[in-house]
């Protein structure tokens, strides 16, 4: 039997000990080895990310807001621009005292308790080198205030800085938009840190939104070295920042602005294009909001007048505003007939309407024998009744897209309503209803179901008077050759010459010819119905403004070589002849005389109450006022009115089925 005690003898023992030696110092020489690969790893692979880490935290780098770029006009005139802004921060390592700094500041920048409140906050919780906001947009006498006491204000940082201005204010304000802080969704998606830099703000609206990425440029960062705690130690050098592009648009500044303050104290819209190219030359939409107010940051009094305002200043109506185009619509009709290969010289007697089995679809009045020509000047709808019965929905649809009704175009701006161009196909789709002749008679002169903006019209204008299907834009340098119309060209001409008739002959805007002797305009009338009014409230004289009808009107000059072609729409202007077409005369008038336009415009504004910005400022001081004053008492003739407001509250709306002789266009006298 096996001893089971080993016996361990000297040879033995040996082995072990040198076996575990082994293993021992193998062990070692590895850990010696992965310690010595780590330390080169850091050492050299790592070397420049913990070189970076330690001058972070030796240096901290606060962000400077960059330079926006430039919007400018066709000449280089400019529509957004930079204003030097004077600002007042705190700097938490270097103040003393802050309750008492805090106070001098309150007493000398007229600060309210919500607002130190705010600043003694943020004092607590920011890092000691990050500057806390005391105030912004200073003017010089509060910021050369706190330069005077700056020995006795240890740690206050006044700087200069750009803000965003806009130089003809509210006249651009659709057009351009407004610039305003981040939100933190904003903040959250990106991670920037510049969305939170104080004094930096990015675009909110119109072209400041869209263009954004060649608006904002690039930031600078002014370095500061600090210790371990984060006490500041000295500054170090800035890096500057790279201010954004300058971009220029096709818009004529002038123009512009005079577009929207000739629209007056009313509400729409004036768009003015170039024929030869398409360039937007103005595209006003009145009321509207400053947009400096905006980028300073808007008050609570002044928001809430603008979303209360029955006019709607916050929307572009240019783009957004959606109207039947009423009798401006006539010329696409007048194309469909043609190129459906009736004789324009074929004449359509008129005696005051139009009978479609026991309906009547009234016109402007007994016009008589009617030819193309002499339909197209007096606005009569029993022509195109009988015309447009005769060529059918799908002539006239053709032309209408043809003519860019319907389209959406690739504008910088962020959104735009393309309206409808009606046929067999879309109302089955939509109402689950077969086409009538009805809707053809009511399509035929503008009216039913179509819809368009003022700058479709505008187009509409243009490609007329041109011939080709120039495309709107806005960036200069943009330009794409436009094709020809797929319309004959002798057509074209016989539209126009309806059109020239239309103001300088025997038509319905003849009060509105140009006053030179060698300058034509051509142009259309046009009254859309908003309710169907009846009886003492025609023409919406005695009903509610929101009730009353549109008044358009599509124009070119001149006409002998049509180069600028527009569009007008006054909301519950009552009638194309008597609102829109004087606002677009002396909108064309500005364009070859801008001295007489403007002698004109100050005599008018003189009757309204004063420019844009006056009125606005009158508007928003009543309204602070109305804010805190006792409800008034209900006017004598509050019975009478309540009437005229159930009349036209029971009637349909505009599209309905009924005759643009509802709409009351009536030729001048």
């Amino acid at each position: 039997m096996a001893n089971p005690f080993a016996i361990a003898n000297e040879a033995k023992q040996t082995f072990t000990f040198t076996r575990r030696a082994a293993i021992v110092s193998t062990l070692q020489i590895g850990v010696g080895v992965l310690l010595a690969g780590r330390l080169t790893w850091l050492a050299v692979a790592e070397n420049d990310r913990y070189s970076l880490l330690s001058e972070s935290n030796r240096v901290n780098t606060t962000l400077v807001p960059p330079r926006r770029g430039w919007l400018v006009d066709r000449s280089g005139v400019p529509i957004a621009d930079n204003r030097t802004d004077f600002r007042v921060d705190i700097i938490p390592d270097r103040v003393e005292a802050p309750d008492r700094v805090i106070a001098t500041l309150a007493n000398v920048l007229n600060l309210t308790p919500d607002e130190q409140a705010r600043i003694a906050a943020e004092l607590k919780r920011s890092a000691g080198f990050q500057p806390v906001q005391v105030a912004e947009n200073l003017d010089w006498d509060r910021f050369a205030a706190v330069g005077l006491r700056l020995p006795e204000l240890p740690g206050i940082a006044p700087t200069r800085g750009f803000s965003r201005n806009y130089p003809a204010g509210a006249a651009v304000a659709h057009l351009t938009g407004y610039v305003g802080m981040a939100n933190a969704e904003q903040y959250r998606e990106t991670r920037d840190p510049l969305l939170v830099t104080p004094g930096f703000k990015l675009g909110k609206d119109g072209l400041e939104k869209v263009l954004e990425s060649r608006l904002r440029g690039k930031p600078g960062a002014k370095r500061i070295e600090v210790t371990a705690r984060g006490k500041l130690v000295r500054e170090l050098a800035t890096r500057p920042d790279v201010p954004g592009e300058t971009v220029r648009l096709t818009v004529d500044a002038g123009l512009q602005e005079y577009a929207a303050r000739r629209l007056g104290p009313g509400s729409g819209s004036a768009v003015v294009l170039d024929c030869l190219t398409g360039g937007i030359l103005a595209m006003a939409s009145m009321p509207a909001y400053d947009p400096n107010s905006f980028s300073d940051g808007i008050s609570n009094n002044e928001y809430t007048m603008l979303r209360e305002d029955e006019r709607i200043p916050l929307m572009n109506k240019s783009l957004q505003g959606l109207y039947p185009p009423g009798s401006t619509f006539k010329p696409a009709t007048a194309l469909a007939i043609l190129e459906s290969g009736i004789d324009p010289r074929r004449v359509v007697y008129c005696n005051g309407g139009y009978q479609l089995g026991n309906r009547r679809f009234g016109c402007l009045g007994r016009h008589g024998p009617m030819t193309m020509h002499t339909a197209i000047a007096r606005s009569c709808n029993t022509y195109f009744y009988s015309m447009g019965r005769e060529v059918g929905i799908a002539a006239i649809a053709r032309s209408a897209r043809a003519l860019g009704m319907g389209q959406e175009y690739d504008l910088p701006l962020p959104s735009q309503r393309y309206g409808t161009v009606p046929d067999a196909e879309w109302k089955l789709r939509r109402h689950k209803q077969a086409w009538g002749q009805a809707d053809t008679l009511n399509t035929s002169i503008g009216q039913g179901f179509l819809l368009g903006s003022p700058l479709q019209l505008a187009v509409l204008a243009a490609r007329v008077a041109s011939g080709r299907a120039v495309v709107p834009h806005l960036l200069l340098g943009a330009e794409t050759p436009a094709a020809a119309l797929p319309m004959s060209p002798e057509h074209l001409a016989i539209v126009r010459s309806g059109m020239d008739e239309v103001v300088n002959g025997h038509g319905t805007a003849g009060r509105s010819r140009l006053p030179f002797p060698d300058i034509r305009m051509g142009g259309k009338t046009g009254t859309a119905q908003v309710r169907r009014l009846s009886g003492m409230a025609r023409g919406g004289a005695n009903v509610p403004w929101k009730y009353r009808d549109h008044g358009l009107f599509i124009c070119f000059a001149p006409v002998a070589n049509p180069r600028f072609a527009a569009a007008v729409v006054i909301e519950h202007g009552m009638s194309g002849s008597g609102a829109a077409a004087p606002v677009a005369s002396d909108i064309m008038t500005y364009i070859f005389d801008k001295e007489r336009a403007l002698a004109k415009l100050a005599a008018l504004e003189k009757d309204w109450g004063g420019d844009i910005r006056t009125r606005m400022t009158a508007q928003a001081t009543a309204f602070a006022a109305s804010r805190n004053a006792p409800p008034a008492p209900p006017p004598a003739d509050a019975a009478a009115a309540s009437g005229a407001v159930a009349n036209a509250a029971a009637d349909t709306t505009a599209n309905s089925t009924e005759t643009e002789a509802d709409a009351g266009e009536v030729p001048p006298t």
